[in-house]
């Protein structure tokens, strides 16, 4: 499903216009890039949890040359599914 079929849903769901639908989508995505970029956990509760994770330095290799490298250690963003939506799946 891509973002127009949501708006699309939520605009139907909800009785709003479309671009109504697409504001609230856009501040839902806008608040959640935030939180995250700040380090904060957003939890709805039986949906799910967004966080930050960090991930180790390792060693990879580059398959043209196969030379080792050390792929650095950064932050990444994760989704864990809450009971309701797993069960609903």
């Amino acid at each position: 499903m891509r973002k127009a079929e949501i708006v699309a849903e939520i605009a139907k769901k909800t009785g709003v216009s479309k671009a109504q639908a697409e504001k609230g989508l856009n501040a839902f995505m806008e608040v959640v890039t935030e939180a995250l970029a700040k380090g904060d956990k957003i939890s709805l509760i039986g949906f799910g949890t967004f966080e930050v994770r960090n991930r180790a330095a390792r060693t990879g290799v580059n398959p043209q040359t196969k030379e080792k490298m050390t792929i650095a250690a950064r932050k990444i963003p994760a989704f864990k599914p809450g009971k309701a939506l797993k069960d609903a799946v």
